[in-house]
Formats: structure tokens, C-alpha cells, sequence
């Protein structure tokens, strides 16, 4: 990995204090754009082996032990030198160890304190263990997810640690740098995934006070409406359809040929519309349907896998996927057009901490006291 960073965040600095996926991830954002993140894990945890994690890409890691009186005092000498601390514990664990945004505040008052739970850091769950489904059952948006008749199901934990967690703390940060701009000071980020969670979901939460969204699997979204749903293939394979607006309907039913449909306005005529749909789209494989809609403005597209979304001729044109260390994943985005290509290398050891504040002499003190790794 180059030591030098390249993007609109190159030249900030940040501490990610090691933790489970929201906190990576918002350093991951970071790191994409030019951020020189270091991650402080557990002594014991580091080696000179890369860390292949993708939410590692483009940092560096050392581990210290933060619960030593020698171990805080160096995370507060390298916070002196950071522009931003990424903080994954429970409400009041940080304090505890001497690290909290008081303590490092005091040796460096620039410094942007960004702190990732799931329940936030006051409010009466704020200490009580909790996961992905929990923090979305709690802002409401778990009730809405799932199709009608059907219980309540979670999308893997895309929106409560990635999207309402990590992407929001990541936004946070950004924010927090560019008030440091007016104040020239940093602030406290309390990013919390039931907040996030539920800001993500905002226009629902108006939708369903105006009556205009129903209970779960009912609506034009979320599976109740046939134009809007995946539906299996001749050989086991799926298709999404998008086909919302009439002239995307239009061009989706006259390139399958049908004629004589239930009238898709008709909720009544939902339940005979899936079904006309599902037997048709039965009657071909996937590669056929591909074939006959590409190019078109029928919004229908195959459900592809991983692997084949990698390989799909629009991902390669855009270039959208790279391989790193024989790993294929996703590039940085949003893309900011005309910044040089980011390096995504796996994280790997950080030995030289003279740039940080610890000198040499000081590093090797503390690796040999098993302080720092």
C-alpha cells in the first residue's frame, strides 16, 4: 500500500477504533476518498499479515491495549494528531477507559468525536445489547418489510448497520469537517442506526399518516403490486419488474405479446395479474427474457448473482467492480469525476508511528512492554 492518499479527503486523519461492520464500513467510506484511517485493534489481533476484509481497504491497523494507563496515553498522543476518532462501544465504555470525547478533547480540541451505536447514546435501551433487527424493529421500519400475510422480514443488516449506521456516521463526519472549517472546532457525532434507520424511511413514515401507504406487501412497492416484483423463469432463475409508468408497462407487455391483461389500476385485479405474469414469465429462461428486453425501456432485468453481477457488460463498462488480492468487490463510490484512482489495497501494520507523535524509541517501549502491537 502507497503511504501517500489521493481524493478530496486526503491529509484528514482518522482513528477507527476496531469494531463489527457500521464502524468499518464509515471508515471504508472515508478511506475510499482519501482519508488516512489507522485502526486500533487489540494487541493480539494485528499481525503483518493483510487484513482482506473489505471495510479494510486502503487503512492501517495497530493494535494497543486501551486498558492500560501506557496504552491510553499513546491513543491520546496519536489523537492529537487526528482529525477524526471513530468510537463502536457501549454508552460510558469509552470514558471509562480515559479515551472518551472529554479526555481526547482536552489534548486536541479540532479533534471530530464520531460515536456508532445502536441505540444511541442516552434513552432507555441506550445500554442494553441490541443487533441490526432490533434497532430497525424499534424505529418501525422492520413492520413494513415483507409481503402481505407474510411476518416481518429483515433485509439482511443493510439498514440498520450500513445504511442507518455506517453511512450515516460517515455523512456525519463530513459534516462535522466542514463546520471545523467556520469554528475551528471539532463536535461530538451521536449516530445511532434506530435514528438512521428511521430517517431512511421518512417518506413512509408520511405515507402511512396520509393513508397513502398500507400495511406491509401491499403497496406499489413492496411487493403488493404485480408491476412491481420478481418473478421466476423457465430454468429456476428470477426476474425484477420495474414496470411502474404506463409507457414502461407498455413496452414490457407488447414485447411479451399479451393482450387481454387484468387491468393493472384495478387493486382488485392485482391477485389474476401476478398470476397471468407468473405463468408467462414461466414460459422462458432467464437468457431468453435478457435477449428480448435488452434495450428496451420495459425496466425488466435479471436478478443476477454476485459472481454475475461482477461479469454484467454495464458493471464492466463502468468499471464499477475491481479485484483486489485475488477478492472481487465493488470500487468506491459516489465516483467524484476526475479524482485519481484510490488505492485499495488490504490494511496492513503500521510500524512507523513518527508521524502520529510516537517516535521510534517510544513505539518500541511499548511493544516491548506488550502495549502496542
Amino acid at each position: 500500500m502507497t503511504d501517500g492518499r489521493r481524493g478530496p479527503l486526503a491529509g484528514v486523519r482518522v482513528l477507527e477504533l476496531a469494531g463489527l461492520a457500521p464502524g468499518p464500513f464509515a471508515g471504508m467510506m472515508l478511506a475510499d476518498h482519501g482519508a488516512e484511517v489507522l485502526r486500533v485493534d487489540r494487541v493480539k489481533a494485528v499481525s503483518d499479515r493483510p487484513r482482506t476484509d473489505v471495510m479494510d481497504r486502503g487503512k492501517r491497523s495497530i493494535g494497543l491495549d486501551l486498558k492500560s494507563p501506557e496504552g491510553v496515553a499513546a491513543f491520546k498522543e496519536l489523537a492529537r494528531h487526528a482529525d477524526v476518532v471513530i468510537e463502536v462501544f457501549r454508552p460510558g465504555v469509552a470514558e471509562r477507559l480515559g479515551i472518551g470525547p472529554d479526555d481526547l478533547h482536552a489534548v486536541n480540541e479540532r479533534l471530530i468525536y464520531g460515536r456508532m451505536t445502536g441505540w444511541g447514546q442516552d434513552g432507555p435501551l441506550a445500554s442494553t445489547a441490541g443487533h441490526d433487527i432490533d434497532y430497525i424493529a424499534i424505529s418501525g421500519v422492520l413492520s413494513m418489510l415483507g409481503r402481505e400475510g407474510g411476518k416481518p422480514t429483515p433485509p439482511i443488516n443493510i439498514l440498520g448497520d450500513f445504511a442507518g449506521g455506517g453511512l450515516m456516521l460517515a455523512y456525519g463526519v463530513l459534516l462535522a469537517l466542514f463546520e471545523r472549517e467556520r469554528t475551528g472546532k471539532g463536535r461530538v457525532i451521536d449516530a445511532a442506526m434506530v435514528d438512521g434507520a428511521a430517517v431512511l424511511f421518512a417518506m413512509f413514515y408520511q405515507g402511512v399518516q396520509s393513508g397513502f401507504w398500507g400495511p406491509r406487501g401491499t403497496n406499489l412497492l413492496d411487493t403488493g403490486a404485480p408491476q412491481y416484483d420478481t418473478y421466476e423463469t423457465a430454468d429456476g432463475e428470477y426476474l425484477a419488474v420495474g414496470s411502474l409508468e404506463p409507457q414502461f408497462w407498455k413496452a414490457m407487455v407488447e414485447l411479451m405479446g399479451l393482450t387481454d391483461l387484468p387491468d393493472r389500476d384495478d387493486r382488485a385485479q392485482w391477485p389474476a395479474l401476478r398470476a397471468r405474469l407468473t405463468e408467462e414469465f414461466r414460459k422462458r429462461t432467464r437468457a431468453e427474457w435478457e435477449k428480448l428486453f435488452d434495450g428496451s425501456d420495459a425496466c425488466v432485468s435479471p436478478v443476477l448473482s454476485m459472481p454475475e453481477a461482477a461479469a454484467h457488460p454495464h458493471n464492466v463498462a463502468r468499471d464499477s467492480f475491481t479485484e483486489v488480492g485475488g477478492l472481487i468487490q465493488p470500487r468506491p463510490a459516489p465516483r467524484l469525476l476526475g479524482v485519481p484512482e484510490q488505492d485499495l489495497s488490504p490494511a496492513t501494520r503500521l510500524t512507523d508511528l513518527s508521524d502520529w507523535g510516537l517516535s521510534q524509541e517510544e513505539a518500541d517501549k511499548l511493544r516491548g512492554q506488550g502495549v502496542l502491537g
